[in-house]
């Protein structure tokens, strides 16, 4: 997100003004600065009156967003008298014993980029509707149109929902079966996602001589939960915690149950992490290849 700075009228006339950013975008941006490297560990912030003034939102809205990135522990002395810092731990351990776990949308970008590192990278994913894991390959993406990555294969399977069954989640509070307006929300989410990140990945065939192979299959359940497998030695998994809101849903204010993934804390598990790391990657590779052998069938990302 880039915000320009208000500028002049010009020959007398006021130029239309843009929506004023929400504090979650403001958090999506500082994060972004943050994962790029502008914002460094230990590298104190800009007032909240300097990211206000940035921004053209209230402090109010600052102080959201930076309680959104301190409970995500990127960021640490948020408060209303001094400015914030970077964590300077930003890159200690992920996996294993000793790592925390962290909410999806700051953990999994991390992992899925050092994946990327192998000569042959294979993540198996286990989702809703693949958004993580859409937002989570634009970091390895870029750097490999960088040049600081080159994997040589690249294979990646999803299992999602299928389209044809009753989802437990999302779903409208007052009940509905597939084909209500919650489901095919979600039906066009999951889809879109699926395109773009099968368009991403491919692209490399072209643009890099990269193999790439993305396959997806549709699991007959809603699953509880999302699982990465990356090259067969780590295991990542958040529970989708549910939570009853409102949606406007084709001009229509809906009362729904769903999850939002994105911010799912996530677990991480490591082959070399020790006993029970190690069963939990490999019994996750099991599950994963039973599900894609047996019950899943073939998918058709349609929209």
């Amino acid at each position: 997100m880039v915000v320009e700075p208000e500028r002049a009228p010009v020959n007398g006339r006021k130029r239309p003004q843009r929506p004023q950013p929400t504090h979650r975008e403001v958090a999506d941006e500082l994060r972004a600065r943050i994962r790029s490297g502008r914002l460094r560990p230990g590298q104190r912030m800009p007032t909240q009156a300097q990211l206000a003034e940035e921004f053209g939102v209230e402090r109010g809205a600052v102080r959201q967003a930076l309680r959104i990135l301190q409970s995500e522990r990127l960021l640490t002395n948020v408060s209303k008298g001094s400015p914030a810092t970077v964590a300077p731990d930003l890159y200690g351990p992920q996996a294993g014993p000793e790592a925390q776990p962290m909410p999806t949308t700051v953990a999994l970008a991390s992992r899925i980029a050092a994946a990327f590192a192998a000569e042959h990278v294979e993540i198996d994913a286990l989702c809703l509707t693949s958004v993580s894991l859409t937002l989570a390959l634009g970091e390895p993406l870029s750097q490999i149109h960088a040049g600081r990555l080159k994997p040589a294969k690249v294979d990646v399977r999803v299992l999602l929902p299928s389209s044809d069954i009753d989802l437990a989640f999302p779903v409208a509070v007052s009940g509905g079966a597939a084909g209500g307006p919650v489901h095919r929300r979600w039906l066009a989410m999951r889809n879109a996602q699926g395109q773009v990140l099968r368009h991403n990945l491919l692209s490399l065939r072209a643009t890099h001589g990269i193999d790439v192979r993305v396959s997806f299959r549709a699991l007959p359940f809603t699953p509880p939960m999302k699982l990465y497998v990356l090259n067969g030695s780590e295991a990542l998994f958040a529970y989708y915690t549910l939570s009853r809101r409102e949606q406007e849903i084709d001009h229509e204010r809906l009362e729904m149950y769903d999850a939002e993934g994105i911010r799912s804390t996530l677990f991480a598990f490591e082959q070399g992490g020790g006993l029970r790391d190690g069963v939990f990657v490999k019994q996750s590779r099991l599950w994963f290849d039973a599900l894609w052998g047996t019950i899943s069938s073939e998918l058709q990302l349609m929209t």
